[in-house]
């Protein structure tokens, strides 16, 4: 295991190509213990290409990927197992399948990778459910019968389902109107101080970022500037001023009129 002042995450000369395209072009990130780091970019900049390089699911054409000391691309079969097992993932729009109920979507991982009996399993998910703070009644519902914020949770009591030390976040507020966006902040916030845990969030949402993020980084022109975010902010480059300073950051703290 990396010595405790190490990184959890360390990315160094990423390079992502696809065809002729480069998507990333010697991209550095450090992701720092029980920390909320977050991850923003304009489109096309990799922001998901970036997420799957780090769990495994893209090999990129350059680069070292590690979490917490270890390189991913040189993992057995036995250390992947272990690794997979210490994060837990929630994609842009749930992912959670259709044909099962949720709680049989929060017991997935749990039966891939736990012996538990049925009790134990329905016992698990229960307490997962309520730890995101859906009713115990949402068990039994299929994917179809939530509201898209409930959708969100579920995922989420997918991905602690194994306990893990570590949580990725695609884009976690997206299509959620502003109240319900603001309860998930919340909620995060909440379990990151109680369960200790280190999280990896991309999002565009600028709220988001100014309630939950200590750090963020900016991929521009395939390469991250990382940092603070009232620094980053800060920063010249015409993307982040916009984005930070546009519009449609007026009614954000740091935003034009803030």
């Amino acid at each position: 295991m990396a010595a405790a002042t190490e990184p959890v995450i360390r990315v160094r000369g990423l390079v992502n190509r696809f065809a002729s395209q480069v998507v990333h072009d010697g991209l550095d990130m450090d992701v720092n213990a029980r920390e909320i780091f977050g991850i923003v970019g304009g489109s096309g900049t990799g922001k998901s290409v970036l997420l799957r390089t780090i769990l495994g699911l893209h090999a990129p054409a350059a680069g070292r990927v590690e979490l917490y000391g270890r390189e991913v691309g040189a993992m057995s079969r036995a250390e992947r197992s272990e690794i997979v097992q210490r994060f837990g993932v929630t994609f842009q729009n749930g992912a959670l399948i259709g044909s099962l109920t949720v709680a049989e979507n929060v017991q997935l991982p749990l039966r891939e990778y736990r012996r538990l009996d049925r009790e134990a399993l329905d016992e698990q998910s229960r307490l997962c459910l309520a730890m995101v703070g859906l009713p115990a009644a949402a068990a039994d519902k299929y994917p179809s019968q939530l509201s898209g914020g409930m959708v969100k949770r579920a995922a989420l009591a997918r991905a602690l389902a194994l306990e893990p030390s570590l949580l990725f976040l695609d884009e976690p507020t997206a299509g959620l109107d502003p109240i319900s966006a603001a309860g998930f902040d919340e909620l995060l916030l909440y379990l990151h101080s109680q369960l200790d845990l280190t999280v990896v969030m991309i999002t565009h949402d600028l709220d988001t970022l100014y309630r939950t993020c200590g750090r963020i980084g900016v991929i521009l022109d395939g390469k991250m500037s990382s940092g603070a975010l009232e620094r980053i902010a800060k920063n010249p480059h015409p993307w982040i001023q916009a984005y930070f300073h546009g519009p449609r950051a007026r009614a954000t703290p740091g935003g034009a009129d803030g």
